[in-house]
């Protein structure tokens, strides 16, 4: 059954959508929903070199989730203080490293996606030698602050909810 519905949830997501968008219930539209649905998962299939993420604690991802959306927004609020209030030489940018324990592509990707969502930060490498991630911080004024506020606000809950997904290299924990 993997080997031509290799991601049922996505299909089924993709046929109601299809639906949805159509705004139809006729059987050509679900039809052609269900091929979409079938066909889209075994093209992309290729695309994913790790396989699927397994999620371990979904309720933990939710959290992490509401908590990101919380601090984009109180970022938002304070990078727009600092242009439109502050005088430019007044700005620290500064770059820091920020050790990481995390080993996951897809915990790292969703890592990358919650740095980058968030104004006034920006992911800039992933430092392979030091597995450090190299990031641009818009106004810095307690570097510990930020690598604390990464590694217990961001990482610890991707491992939480990563744990033990994707490959990692030998005799390390994910």
């Amino acid at each position: 059954m993997k080997r031509w519905l290799p991601s049922p949830l996505l299909s089924i997501g993709l046929l109601l959508t299809w639906l949805v968008l159509n705004q139809s219930s006729e059987p050509a539209h679900w039809l052609l929903g269900a091929a979409l649905g079938i066909i889209a998962p075994l093209l992309v299939r290729p695309l994913l070199p790790h396989g699927h993420a397994r999620l371990r604690r979904p309720r933990a991802l939710l959290r992490l989730l509401w908590l990101s959306a919380i601090e984009i927004i109180r970022s938002s609020v304070n990078v727009g203080q600092l242009i439109l209030l502050r005088k430019p030489e007044a700005v620290n940018s500064q770059f820091i490293r920020v050790p990481l324990e995390l080993r996951s592509p897809h915990g790292l990707a969703l890592l990358s996606c919650l740095i980058n969502s968030t104004p006034g930060t920006v992911w800039v490498d992933l430092l392979p030698e030091s597995h450090e991630l190299l990031l641009h911080v818009f106004d810095l004024h307690d570097e510990a602050w930020w690598i604390d506020t990464i590694k217990t606000s961001y990482e610890g809950p991707i491992i939480e909810v990563f744990e033990g997904a994707g490959p990692t290299p030998e005799g390390e924990k994910a």
